[in-house]
């Protein structure tokens, strides 16, 4: 399905809400934006595989460009706007974008980009905003035609990397075989058979449109006829205000943004009527297993959590029952089984397959496709022989075939020859009632090679000293081995963290060995 046909179905039916405001874009609102936007790209001479670039904030009149784009069967790319601009230019030139369109409040990091390409403003979410060399958005399609162009044809995203732990990369899966801009999507069945998604969802999105998750999951709210409404950015009690507000149905989280509401006063979080909300994905990263448990003594068992990437490779996914019954007996949460796609865990030469239970590199077998934009070594370091791909991850399977999920291969820390993985230390730490939020990265020593920093970023920073810092020696005592206790706890006000929750460690790392 597509927007388009709940235009003519139900012209008046919300297809986005604002948040904060309660703007409301109707599912015929939706379908001329998108149709303007397409004539507006084929004035430019852009065709079918061509790209565009976007960088905005989250607003609601986003989802007119981006199924703009996919209706005229260009390759759209949605950028970060916390990257910095030497990063912001790179993706911009290695994508090969001949247009882009901003938001009016990034005009300072805008005003900056070298790359010369044709450029937009948006002004409908600001209300106006020059920007030296760039059009208005608004003024260009209120001239175009709101009748569809003569030459759809399906296109798709194609997104970047965050930079968490280098340059961006972008992930470029090929155009659909499939011309039809309605045809069907492995995430509609995904959505509807795991995650009740339907034609009446009322699905909350607090992250960023830029990253592949909010973006995908919300376009398919949209490709099932449902409601999205949209956070400018999240708040905690914000959201659960609005789940209230606007009874919402379904939502996607990530694990920091549980940390973050679980730590609210005990009133505020029993204030607001949750009781509409029937799945809350979330995804990202793992959960710690303390963090988990509470939200689904919280939220009751509507938590659905999956493992996947903008790659497309596979999936794994686990219900709240199934994680529950495996915590217990693992003292460990799973990520789930793989519902696309086949797991294998990897020994370190990327061609023998472990066993249960030891621990490999993540790899799925499938037959989608997909590689790093201009980089042919990025996209060969990516495969097996078999042709099996892997999105960096490292971890183990039981012998069931659930997938447990250590931490990333590029995170590791090697401290006297021994390897360690920042994610179970980082999960305890921020348990904590005194830390908001934890990064665990592997800094110089002259005898050991590395050494295990943790930074820590508390819940109000007038508690950072000594004091705290032997609690939390201590507290990490409790629970895990010597090896794997910080050597070094420092204190920041606010780490480097994107807004969908991932962190950037590359800059942690930076600052410590003196990059």
């Amino acid at each position: 399905m597509h927007p388009s046909i709940y235009a003519a179905q139900k012209p008046d039916h919300p297809a986005v809400i604002a948040a904060e405001t309660g703007e409301v874009i109707t599912y015929r609102q939706l379908d001329e934006a998108s149709n303007r936007a397409a004539h507006l790209f084929r004035s430019h001479g852009l065709g079918h595989d061509d790209v565009v670039a976007f960088m905005l904030d989250n607003t609601p009149h986003y989802y007119g460009l981006t199924w703009g784009a996919q209706r005229s069967g260009l390759r759209y790319v949605c950028i970060s706007s916390r990257l910095t601009q030497d990063e912001t230019d790179y993706i911009l030139e290695n994508s090969g974008a001949k247009l882009l369109v901003v938001s009016a409040s990034l005009a300072s990091a805008a005003g900056k980009l070298k790359t010369r390409i044709e450029r937009y403003v948006l002004d409908s979410a600001t209300g106006g905003g020059d920007i030296a060399g760039y059009a208005s958005w608004d003024d260009a399609v209120a001239v175009m035609p709101a009748t569809p162009i003569a030459d759809e044809r399906a296109g798709i995203d194609m997104l970047y990397s965050s930079g968490t732990t280098g340059r961006p990369k972008g992930v470029k899966i090929p155009l659909p075989a499939d011309p039809a801009i309605a045809q069907s999507s492995p995430m509609m069945m995904i959505a509807a058979g795991l995650f009740r998604f339907n034609a009446d969802s009322v699905y909350l999105s607090p992250a960023p449109l830029y990253h592949a998750a909010p973006l995908r999951w919300s376009m398919t709210v949209h490709r099932m006829g449902g409601t999205i409404v949209l956070m400018a950015k999240l708040d905690p009690e914000a959201a659960l205000a609005f789940i209230e507000r606007y009874k919402v149905t379904c939502s996607q989280w990530v694990p920091t943004h549980f940390v973050r509401m679980l730590k609210l006063p005990d009133d505020v979080r029993t204030r607001y009527d949750l009781s509409t909300l029937n799945c809350a994905i979330h995804a990202a990263a793992p959960c710690p297993v303390p963090v988990k448990r509470a939200m689904i003594a919280w939220w009751g068992p509507v938590l659905e959590e999956y493992y996947a990437g903008s790659e497309g490779n596979g999936l794994t996914y686990i219900g709240s029952a199934d994680w529950l019954r495996l915590a217990d007996r693992e003292g460990l949460g799973s990520v789930g089984k793989a519902v696309t796609g086949v797991l294998h865990i990897m020994a370190e030469d990327g061609e023998s397959e472990l066993g249960p239970r030891q621990e490999g590199g993540v790899y799925f077998e499938s037959e989608s496709v997909f590689e790093y934009h201009g980089d042919a070594e990025k996209t060969a370091a990516s495969r097996t022989s078999r042709g099996w791909s892997t999105l960096g991850d490292v971890g183990w399977v039981d012998e069931d075939g659930y997938l447990f999920l250590t931490d990333r291969k590029s995170f590791m820390i090697i401290s006297g020859g021994v390897n360690i993985y920042p994610q179970e230390i980082e999960n305890h730490l921020v348990t904590h009632p005194l830390v908001a939020d934890v990064a665990v990265i592997g800094g110089p020593h002259e005898e050991m090679g590395e050494e295990v920093i943790a930074v820590v970023q508390p819940v109000n920073m007038a508690d950072a000293g000594d004091a705290l810092r032997d609690d939390l020696i201590a507290y990490a005592r409790e629970k895990l081995s010597g090896v794997k206790v910080p050597r070094r706890i420092d204190f920041m006000a606010e780490l480097p963290r994107h807004d969908t929750g991932k962190l950037y460690k590359r800059l942690l790392r930076d600052r410590y060995w003196g990059k």
